[in-house]
């Protein structure tokens, strides 16, 4: 089967083009627990936003910020 890294970002892809942002946040944590990288991450969000649309892509963006400014405090 697909690897947790691998895994992690394909349910990134899928969360931030269904435009569920709170469920984006976790996995977006998750991902990191995995061994996904931030640039890996916006990588991918990246790739969502062309296909799922700009408005996606924006939403999955501010979750990731959210989440990362969340993580440096720590």
């Amino acid at each position: 089967g697909l690897d947790r890294r691998t895994r992690s970002m394909l349910n990134l892809a899928m969360l931030s083009a269904l435009g569920r942002a709170h469920e984006l946040k976790l996995h977006i944590r998750g991902a990191l627990t995995n061994g996904v990288s931030k640039e890996e991450i916006r990588e991918v969000l990246i790739q969502s936003a062309v296909y799922a649309g700009i408005p996606a892509g924006v939403e999955a963006f501010r979750c990731a910020k959210e989440v990362f400014a969340e993580l440096d405090k720590q």
